[in-house]
């Protein structure tokens, strides 16, 4: 159902306008305004007090949220050189999964879209705009927002005892998790204790399990009907407990809309990566596939998406692999996610690795 709600007490003559005109927006397009967030709602925008940011508590998984700030400055000279680095720590703080920073001075307005992967992209606004404006907003939001997640997991206690210390394969994973370390990619390629408090670095290790964002992901095939898959939020430099570190992907179950996982009867499992039903959809395809890598950095001359979904969504990974499918050479292929990263496809994750050294930009180009 297309339905969304607006929740928060911040208010201001600019932003009851700037909501207004979401709201008509939305419902012209076809969506159904709720004033209450309740059950399955699908999208909230979230009115966020700079001083006092408070998240929306989701009742239902697939609910998207997007917070919303405003940040009035006197003249164009006070405009913060690093808006990312500004903007970021209300996303982590409002568990939202996209961010509008509204910059207001006499002169002009200009929102900033923020993603949790880094994004950070503008939308000037002039008196006069508004129609040009509102179509704007939707047109960046409405895709994220209606997009389907694929996060629940099923663990099935089955994985076969000489699988239990892994394998050959996982200890490729391994070496190759030590390699993406020495590209600077992990935990983010970016200086998050810059950007982040003392209190907001905590906040992220309770939601990721590490001191960081875990940024990136690395997977082996196995056999025709599995592959091996880096676990969510673990450091990727260290992958070596199979049930915990390294996990084996069995299947995507469409009936319930989750992965598949084969661990250990006596290890408590971390959960998989959100990207392994995009991995799974390209493994799927393509059977002279190998490896994935996928790293939060860029190479110049790629093939890349027009729309930046959310991670571990099915639009994104069906996009993503109809892409590979278009590709040369699907088996060895690099495939830009916007405003995110990289997919790249290989025979092997050594052929990956040899393939990219030397190209690799950590600097994602945001649009």
């Amino acid at each position: 159902m297309k339905n969304f709600s607006i929740v928060g007490t911040y208010r201001s003559p600019f932003m009851d306008w700037f909501i207004r005109g979401i709201k008509a927006q939305f419902i012209n397009k076809g969506y159904t305004y709720m004033d209450l967030p309740l059950g399955d709602i699908k999208l909230v925008f979230n009115l966020v007090e700079p001083e006092r940011p408070r998240p929306f508590r989701r009742q239902a998984q697939a609910t998207f949220v997007v917070s919303i700030i405003e940040r009035e400055i006197q003249n164009e000279e006070d405009h913060p050189e690093n808006m990312f680095k500004v903007a970021y720590p209300y996303l982590i703080r409002t568990l939202a999964n996209h961010l509008l920073c509204i910059v207001r001075s006499k002169d002009r307005s200009t929102i900033y879209f923020i993603t949790p992967e880094q994004g950070c992209y503008r939308l000037p606004y002039s008196f006069g705009e508004e129609e040009q404006l509102f179509e704007a907003v939707y047109q960046r939001l409405e895709p994220l927002a209606s997009s389907n997640l694929v996060i629940d997991n099923y663990f099935e206690p089955d994985l076969p005892q000489e699988l239990w210390d892994g394998d050959g394969i996982t200890q490729q994973m391994y070496r190759a998790g030590q390699r993406l370390d020495e590209l600077n990619l992990l935990p983010a390629p970016f200086p998050i204790k810059e950007y982040l408090s003392e209190r907001d670095l905590r906040h992220l290790h309770k939601l990721y399990g590490i001191g960081g964002l875990s940024y990136g992901n690395l997977s082996s095939r196995r056999d025709a009907h599995t592959f091996w898959m880096s676990a969510s939020g673990v450091n990727k430099s260290k992958l070596k407990t199979i049930g915990q570190d390294i996990l084996l992907i069995k299947d995507y179950d469409h009936d319930r809309n989750g992965m598949r996982i084969s661990v250990p009867p006596h290890v408590q499992p971390k959960r998989a990566s959100v990207d392994a039903i995009e991995h799974w959809m390209i493994y799927r395809q393509h059977p002279g596939v190998g490896a994935i890598v996928h790293i939060h950095a860029w190479m110049d001359g790629v093939k890349e998406t027009e729309i930046n979904y959310p991670c571990g969504t099915i639009e994104l990974a069906k996009t993503v692999a109809q892409l590979v499918s278009e590709s040369e050479n699907p088996a060895q292929t690099v495939i830009g996610l916007k405003n995110h990263g990289l997919t790249i496809t290989g025979r092997d994750l050594d052929d990956i690795f040899d393939r990219i050294e030397g190209r690799i930009i950590p600097q994602v180009p945001m649009t």
